[in-house]
């Protein structure tokens, strides 16, 4: 590598790493025109194409980072990324399950499953997340269910996906174990509205109407703009509501 190319590739990812997304493909770009190949280069330009919304061209880069090194991980896992949002369900799964037999082959624990850090777990949890929200996309929230358990099981902590995995549940009809995780979301992030506004819906299907209201005047108390808080609170407390019902 001569240094001209050396230094078009440090620029690009200098600039990559501060966020500075047009300039790095700028510089990376170029060190492909110039025919070098390298794998880390297309991987890059696959990340920076896909910030753009480039998901087609960030396809062709992480192919072809994987085509130059096949046991590039970290490169397999974010064209699934890719390939989910381009619709490509099928093929993201295959291009998932290859990288998870690399990363297990890589090492194995005590248990015999292989090592993962944080960040692993976290490419991998947001992967499932992805899978479950195609899943959602074609009305099939049972599915889309495994595939936020399965992210949760690496990162319980995502209280996103754990909303996720609380709506899907009460689409599939399983109000009660929506409720779990509705519950268990807010406990953990009680700054996380969502959840206590999902968890008041819920509990008003359930008929328990003073524990909705509960959850939607905690929710204003923190927010007291919030409009769809709002809006439910005055459902819940209108002449309509079903006042029989309420404290169960």
């Amino acid at each position: 590598m001569d240094d001209q190319i050396r230094e078009l590739v440090a620029l690009g990812r200098e600039h990559f790493h501060r966020g500075d997304f047009s300039l790095a493909a700028g510089h990376l770009e170029q060190v492909v025109a110039r025919g070098h190949d390298f794998p880390d280069v297309h991987h890059m330009l696959g990340c920076i194409y896909h910030q753009l919304g480039e998901f087609e061209s960030a396809e062709k880069a992480f192919t072809r980072a994987l085509e130059l090194n096949p046991g590039y991980v970290e490169a397999a896992l974010n064209l699934a990324i890719v390939l989910n949002d381009l619709g490509k369900y099928e093929q993201a799964q295959e291009v998932y399950g290859a990288a998870l037999l690399k990363v297990k082959a890589s090492g194995k624990d005590k248990s015999g499953e292989a090592p993962l850090d944080g960040y692993s777990k976290g490419k991998l949890a947001n992967l499932h997340a992805a899978v479950g929200d195609g899943y959602n996309s074609v009305h099939r929230p049972k599915d889309a269910a495994i595939e936020y358990r399965r992210a949760l099981d690496l990162c319980p902590t995502f209280v996103d996906v754990r909303l996720k995995l609380g709506n899907s549940l009460r689409d599939a009809g399983e109000l009660e174990a929506a409720l779990v995780e509705y519950r268990t979301a807010s406990r953990a992030a009680p700054a996380y509205l969502p959840a206590r506004v999902a968890l008041g819906t819920a509990l008003y299907s359930a008929g328990r109407i003073d524990e909705a209201i509960q959850q939607w005047e905690a929710v204003l108390e923190v927010d007291p703009e919030h409009r769809t808080a709002a809006m439910y609170l005055k459902l819940a407390k209108s002449p309509a509501a079903p006042a029989a019902q309420r404290g169960r």
